[in-house]
Order: C-alpha cells, then structure tokens, then sequence
C-alpha cells in the first residue's frame, strides 16, 4: 500500500510527493526544495523512517519543481524520469530562476522518458502515467487506481487549474486534459497537486469555476 507525505518547499510553495510502502521503498515526485533546511528536512524523513529512495520523477519541468533535482541525484544516485516534451522546459529552467531571482544548480544527470499509459511500480503497487499538457508541454499526472489517487503537478488545483500564460502553455489545451484525462476517473480520487491543499475529482467537477 502507497503512503503519501508532502512537504511545502521553496518561496514558491511547491508540493514535493515522497510515496512509499511498507517495505520501505519510496518515490520522490517534484523535488522542490530550494534551501539546505529544505533539502534536510526531506533527508531526515526519509532516514528517520528508514525509506529507501528508488526513482526521481517530475511531474513538469517548471523550476519550482526542479530545484531538488540535482541534491536528490547527488545525495541518492537517483536518475530524473519525466515526459520527452519536458527535456526543453528542464534546460530553461535555470534562466527561469534568473528571472525570478532564484539561481539554483540544475539537473545535470542522464534522463529517462515516461510516455502515456506507462506504469511505474513501487513494490507490488503501480503508477499510471497519464499525459495532461496545457500547463507544461509534457505535463503527466501519476495514477494509482487501486487506491485511487492522483499525484497531478499543477493540472488541477481546489477549485483552480495551473495557469497558462508561462512558455508552451495553453489555456484550451489543459482544459481539455483535465476534461479528456482526468474528469474520466472515479469521483473519489484524490488529487495530490503541486499547490495547495489536496482534493478530488468529484469536487472539481462540481465546485471548479474553469470547468464547469
């Protein structure tokens, strides 16, 4: 059975994803922690509860969600997997960082892609990829349907989406994602996203003013 703990990282406020089982294996989605502090925290939660660090995935490639990379590669030997469409958005998220202020040491490890209706085990338990651009070109959410929650990145927030106005985003496109992708899922799902607290895809369907 997958557990999920989250950590509020980094000015931007970036949800970082540690899932892991009763064998103590463990995913991190997202590393998003800026600070040493940050990156300490994550350390001591994982070496407190014994967990071993198996594979690094993002969601997108947006800085805030890239920070940690290149710690959780040195720290743990871990190599990034994401979307193909989202090698170009890690390459430019150090000029990002400029922008904002926020210079950080990018990913600099080998890359490994994640395509639509991947799987991704976790001991016996499983993750299925599910391909939502329109915030990020390659944007993926992460599905386990046996226990039916949904790690979204920034697709769909509490009664939010993610915005669309930064490079390779488009407003009808992810619209259509979470419509298409994610409104085709059990209303019981929870959403883990990449801001913000948690909720579902009934009360998106319900409560969400962009979808409605």
């Amino acid at each position: 059975m997958i557990k999920v703990k989250f950590f509020t990282f980094s000015p931007i406020h970036e949800n970082t994803y540690l899932l892991y089982n009763e064998q103590g294996k463990a995913i991190i989605i997202d590393t998003g922690c800026y600070f040493s502090a940050e990156q300490e925290t994550l350390k001591k939660f994982i070496d407190d509860s014994g967990l071993v660090p198996e594979k690094l995935l993002n969601t997108h490639c947006h800085l805030d969600h890239v920070f940690g990379n290149q710690w959780v590669y040195h720290t743990w030997g871990l190599e990034l997997w994401l979307h193909p469409k989202e090698a170009q958005m890690l390459q430019l998220a150090p000029l990002s960082g400029e922008k904002w202020g926020l210079p950080f040491e990018n990913y600099s490890g080998p890359l490994h892609f994640l395509n639509h209706g991947d799987t991704i085990r976790l001991g016996a338990d499983e993750l299925r990829v599910i391909l939502t651009p329109g915030h990020s070109p390659g944007s993926v959410c992460f599905y386990c349907e046996k226990q039916q929650l949904l790690i979204g990145g920034d697709v769909l927030f509490r009664e939010s989406i993610g915005r669309t106005d930064l490079p390779g985003g488009n407003h009808e496109t992810l619209l259509k994602s979470i419509r298409e992708e994610l409104f085709v899922l059990p209303d019981e799902v929870i959403v883990y996203p990449g801001h913000g607290m948690a909720t579902t895809i009934g009360y998106e369907k319900t409560n969400n003013p962009f979808l409605r």
